[in-house]
């Protein structure tokens, strides 16, 4: 669905094992190696004494490249599976080389080098956002469950309706907002949109827009949206706050809609960017407007839609002697 009129002021597929990208081997000798060892720097042996793989360990190099994927590069985390003749490989990988092992090319099978999950027990790494700050250090089974919700790790792209796959840090995703998405940026804590369609009957699932406002440092993405709720299309506008949920809480925001002496009005938290944009408007989370109280916003004739969407953002600061927490308006 097409807007005729917006106005804005601001007061891996599948990979066959020929295909797959090799980066280093690495090759462990167990009871299921060859006889013949190849002359590499990262092999490790390990002499089993038991189905449970408890071995000793002469390596060349660090644990931490043996535990790392030759195909993806990426840490292998149980189960890590490895071939006939020792090469190691990880889970995810081992589904895309269709049962070939992509060193030597021999059949993986179903072996698990349960001697390196059990190195990998022992160790304590840092999360790898620690080059942009983040101070913790992690036994290694634990670390990848950190990383998913580590506050350093980058952000997803806020635009609604193309499933942008791009990630990263606030000012990289500003500028990728304005220069790949063409969204609207503006300064000030006010803002005031105007929502036109000559046909309210119309409406897809969902039709979408997105401004993006400058306030107290900060960049806080408007939406607007129409979209289909049951039966009968709704309209709803939402405010979301480029960073985390906890830095969030410190502002407040308020959306109004009227028409016809009569006005609906909104006051809540804007939501983090780490909730997708799909949570929060199935959440409801926003000002929601039905199509029967649209049209009469608009005139009462239910010929044309003509919405006009006002609000303001603030910041909520602590009062020294109460405690209790006191708005500062952003003019």
């Amino acid at each position: 669905m097409e807007l005729d009129s917006i106005e804005c002021v601001s007061s891996s597929d599948g990979v066959d094992d020929d295909e797959i990208p090799l980066h280093h081997p690495h090759i462990i000798h167990s009871q299921y190696s060859s006889s013949k060892t190849p002359n590499n720097n990262n092999n490790i042996n390990i002499s089993s004494s038991n189905n449970d793989g408890v071995a000793a360990i002469h390596s060349t190099t660090s644990v931490h490249e043996l535990l790392e994927c030759p195909v993806c590069t990426n840490s292998m985390y149980p189960p890590i599976h490895q071939c006939h003749n020792g090469h190691t490989i990880c889970s995810t990988c081992k589904a895309r080389a269709h049962n070939r092992c992509p060193t030597c090319r021999q059949e993986l099978g179903d072996i698990r080098c349960l001697a390196l999950e059990k190195v990998a027990e022992s160790l304590e790494l840092p999360c790898k956002y620690g080059s942009v700050g983040c101070p913790e250090i992690f036994p290694y089974y634990s670390k990848l469950k950190h990383e998913l919700v580590c506050n350093f790790r980058p952000y997803n792209c806020p635009y609604a309706g193309s499933e942008c796959s791009v990630v990263g840090d606030i000012p990289y995703l500003v500028a990728h907002l304005r220069d790949d998405h063409k969204v609207d940026m503006h300064s000030g804590c006010t803002f005031n949109h105007r929502y036109v369609k000559s046909n309210p009957r119309e409406v897809e699932n969902a039709t979408w827009m997105l401004t993006v406002f400058n306030c107290f440092g900060q960049c806080f993405c408007l939406h607007f949206e129409a979209f289909q709720l049951g039966t009968a299309p709704v309209y709803m506008a939402f405010l979301r706050f480029m960073g985390d949920e906890m830095e969030a809480r410190n502002y407040s925001y308020s959306l109004e809609v009227g028409g016809n002496g009569r006005k609906l009005t909104w006051e809540g938290t804007p939501r983090s960017i780490r909730d997708s944009h799909r949570k929060v408007r199935d959440s409801h989370d926003g000002l929601v407007i039905q199509r029967n109280m649209a049209l009469f916003f608009s005139g009462g004739e239910r010929k044309e839609l003509k919405l006009r969407v006002t609000g303001r953002i603030w910041k909520e600061q602590q009062n020294p002697e109460g405690g209790a927490c006191m708005p500062n308006l952003c003019t």
